[in-house]
């Protein structure tokens, strides 16, 4: 629930902060995903699976090196690191910008991924906000996220379309360079260790059950499934619409804006849904076939209408299922477990990044569309499987 009591000044200055630091942040990695496939074939050693690859290398080294930051932040503050990963974040998007091969622009994303800072960021927040504030602040700066990748799939194949992929990175970096100047002369002054902060010290001994515990282990492996059925879609839709549909790169800003706002309906009412209801599986395993469903139906088609439904239906599973997961999380995950639960919950989230742009990739050039639906068909049925046997909520919340 969230508390009906307001922010405090400090509270609504650090929370607007830290969700604009999160959307200038995501909204340059969001970017590349509409237009990757199709701008970087102009480069040296392109081809459809090391385009995948390079497309999610950003994701490995977010995955391994978000749990391990967050720690260290605990250790020499939370500023520091987030300043020191956006630092990673502008090289990487310079590198990316500058590079005339894919190997060369594939550093740049593993550079860019270099900066994980989400889990030292939601530390941040929670070290700012009192405990009955703690959910409302992390509901704006999910919003954030949201909006972040809503704005990206638009801004994206436009800046591409005036300057190309490097434009892209370009940009990247200078939301980078604005992010910094919100850390260091937005952002209120950094408090003392709180209460929370402590339990999150003391969570590393409890490691294996926030693996784990209390149904938390399908959560992390749905938010991997879907960030890898992401990655998936965006290695071969952007590149379909221009090839197989003869939709122009630089209109594809246009379907991807329609499309999303036709979802925004479906995505709200799910969402009402599943504050009705006790057990989160039915919802879950809807949202599930409506991602996986719009994406085949967009993949298989030669027709534009029925390319535009597909994309409705995968953003209204995408959308709904990227809010609900990290509810869940919050609810499943004891309460002086939630700040390490998050942590894995965005390794697995990264990891799935990775893993989609490298499956996507290597299935494309393998077999084409058809061995991209039948590798994705067999992931979902393994997905469907697991939320139905362990995704069942505690009876009690600890």
């Amino acid at each position: 629930m969230l508390s009906k009591e307001p922010f405090n000044a400090v509270e609504r200055r650090a929370v607007t902060g830290l969700a604009c630091l999160y959307c200038l942040r995501m909204l340059g990695l969001f970017m590349v995903l509409p237009l990757f496939a199709v701008y970087a074939h102009e480069l040296e050693g392109a081809s459809t699976a090391s385009i995948g690859l390079a497309l999610g290398a950003y994701g490995l080294t977010q995955a391994l090196l978000q749990v391990p930051l967050g720690w260290l932040s605990d250790r020499v503050g939370r500023k520091p690191i987030i300043v020191g990963g956006l630092c990673l974040l502008i090289f990487g998007s310079v590198v990316a910008a500058l590079a005339e091969t894919l190997a060369g622009l594939a550093l740049g994303r593993l550079l860019q991924g270099s900066g994980a800072i989400a889990s030292a960021t939601m530390a941040l927040a929670a070290d700012y906000t009192r405990v009955d504030q703690r959910t409302k602040a992390s509901a704006i700066i999910g919003a954030s996220i949201g909006i972040s990748f809503a704005l990206a799939l638009v801004l994206g194949p436009m800046i591409a379309a005036w300057g190309g992929l490097s434009a892209v990175f370009e940009v990247t970096a200078a939301m980078g360079a604005l992010g910094l100047v919100v850390v260091v002369l937005w952002l209120p002054t950094t408090p003392q260790l709180t209460d929370g902060g402590r339990a999150h010290l003391a969570d590393r001994q409890r490691l294996g059950e926030a693996l784990w515990g209390r149904g938390l282990g399908i959560l992390y492996g749905s938010i991997f499934c879907l960030h890898l059925l992401l990655m998936a879609a965006f290695t071969a839709i952007p590149s379909m619409m221009s090839e197989r549909i003869g939709l122009p790169s630089e209109d594809h800003a246009w379907m991807y804006l329609t499309t999303l706002i036709v979802s925004l309906p479906g995505v709200a009412m799910l969402i009402r849904r599943r504050g009705e209801q006790s057990d989160p599986r039915p919802i879950m395993g809807i949202t599930i076939l409506l991602a996986v469903g719009g994406l085949f139906l967009a993949l298989e088609t030669d027709s534009l209408l029925v390319l535009g439904a597909g994309l409705v239906l995968f953003f209204v599973g995408f959308t709904a299922l990227e809010t609900l997961l990290p509810a869940l999380v919050s609810i499943f995950a004891p309460v002086s477990l939630r700040g390490t639960a998050m942590g894995i919950f965005s390794s697995a989230q990264f990891f799935g990044v990775f893993s989609g742009g490298l499956l996507g990739g290597a299935a494309l050039q393998a077999g084409g569309a058809g061995a991209l639906v039948s590798l994705l068909t067999v992931l979902t049925c393994i997905w469907l499987a697991g939320v139905w046997r362990y995704a069942r909520a505690p009876a009690v919340a600890l």
